[in-house]
């Protein structure tokens, strides 16, 4: 909490420990989305896209990140029903929609890079 000259002062490797903590949080996100496949999707790209349009007091971006994603999946889930002569999953209308997001969110992040 007091910041990363603090801790190395007493003796933490915090570049050794921001890297581990990266790979881990990677490991564990991966591992979510292959269990719950690309409707947990969901659940990574609307609260990003909701912070960045409503700011990030957490009163109001828990309820319209649920009341967000809520009705993305019902939007998907009625495109992947109206398309004519074609029978698609509401995941694979998530990922078409969803990862292009994601991809965006990540190269115009401050750490991204176009």
């Amino acid at each position: 909490m007091l910041g990363e000259d603090q801790a190395k002062t007493t003796g933490v490797a915090v570049e050794k420990i921001r890297i581990v903590l990266l790979v881990l949080a990677a490991f564990l996100t991966g591992t979510a989305v292959a269990v719950s496949g690309t409707i947990g999707f969901v659940g990574l790209v609307i609260p990003h896209v909701l912070r960045l349009t409503l700011g990030s007091d957490h009163r109001l971006l828990l309820p319209a990140s649920a009341i967000g994603g809520a009705s993305f999946l019902v939007c998907a889930d009625l495109v992947s029903r109206t398309i004519p002569g074609i029978t698609l999953q509401v995941g694979i209308v998530c990922a078409l929609i969803g990862a292009p997001i994601f991809l965006l969110l990540i190269l115009t992040s401050k750490g991204g890079r176009m």
